[in-house]
């Protein structure tokens, strides 16, 4: 019969083998905490390009009303110091429309289904506004502007004034009247001052009236409804109102020196309210600017206003800055 000899080994000996032995095991699998493991393949997080910011959106503006708000009360004021705003309307539907220093917000009103789009215009954006409506009753047009706040600070009173902004318009966009860019009314003993296209041979003109009713306009026998972007520029300097076309003076009229604009109204751009008979604007919109007292390069919004006489400082430089 065979034998079968065993070998017995202690429990507490046995266990103390296995775990030596796995020591190297562990050391070889677990990294080290000073030298992080990186796949050759992984690139280096530190110096991967920057992802640039996605452009502004176009798109639909959203209407935040139908009509607009209410004039807070109090007396008129003008503006006290020298004042720029400019709107390139290139922050996207995203963003409220605010002037590119910041402030003096810009509200969409439309009646009738009308609405506001920014589309793409050079390396930004711009605002198109309804087509021209065709439909039998005026009323029921789809009607749409941009609308401000009260601002006493766009008021110049007798300051020397610049205003105006870039447009695209065809002849489909005529009608009697389209206004650009306006604050107050020339009718009422308001006081205004206004940017259009009126009739339909595609005139731009400048208006501006005091609290008495004569009105004064400057108005170039010069087509603009051409298909084409035009620089509309409106300069108030002592003794007169000038209307430039891409820069060079087209028309003039003379004007008192102490005629002042200095009303509630605030800021339209695209027409004088949202109701009928707002003399509806067609066609695209850029650049709306508003420049008082002498102003220079680089200028900061000044929201200062003041209640006191307003003397006129300066004459408006000879070139609108973009």
């Amino acid at each position: 019969m065979l034998q079968i000899r065993r070998l017995v080994v202690p429990v507490g000996v046995l266990s103390s083998t296995i775990a030596l032995s796995a020591v190297p095991l562990l050391l070889n699998r677990t990294p080290s905490a000073a030298v992080p493991a990186v796949s050759p393949s992984q690139p280096d997080i530190s110096t991967a390009p920057t992802i640039p910011p996605l452009p502004p959106r176009p798109g639909f503006l959203d209407n935040v009303a139908a009509f607009s708000a209410p004039l807070p009360p109090g007396r008129v004021r003008t503006a006290s110091t020298p004042l720029a705003v400019h709107y390139d309307f290139d922050g996207g539907v995203g963003r409220p429309i605010a002037a590119a220093a910041g402030g003096h917000e810009l509200r969409p009103l439309g009646q009738n289904g009308g609405t506001l789009r920014l589309v793409p215009q050079g390396t930004g954006l711009a605002v198109a506004y309804p087509d021209r409506c065709t439909l039998p009753k005026e009323r029921d047009c789809p009607r749409a502007i941009l609308e401000g706040l009260r601002d006493d600070s766009l008021n110049p009173g007798i300051r020397s004034l610049r205003y105006g902004a870039s447009i695209r318009m065809t002849h489909d966009d005529l009608a009697d009247g389209a206004n650009v860019v306006q604050k107050g009314y020339s009718v009422g003993g308001v006081s205004q001052y206004k940017l259009q296209v009126d009739h339909r041979q595609g005139h731009p003109s400048c208006v501006i009236a005091g609290q008495r009713a004569r009105i004064y306009r400057a108005e170039p026998w010069i087509d603009v409804a051409d298909g084409s972007w035009h620089d509309l520029e409106c300069r108030r300097t002592a003794d007169r109102l000038t209307m430039y076309v891409d820069g060079i003076p087209r028309a003039w009229v003379p004007i008192p020196e102490q005629l002042s604009i200095a009303n509630a109204e605030p800021l339209r751009v695209g027409g004088k309210g949202p109701a009928p008979g707002n003399d509806q604007f067609a066609g695209a919109v850029d650049d709306v600017f508003v420049a008082i007292g002498p102003v220079t390069d680089g200028a900061q919004v000044s929201a200062g206003v003041s209640a006191g006489p307003d003397t006129r400082s300066g004459r408006p430089r000879p070139q609108r800055t973009s």
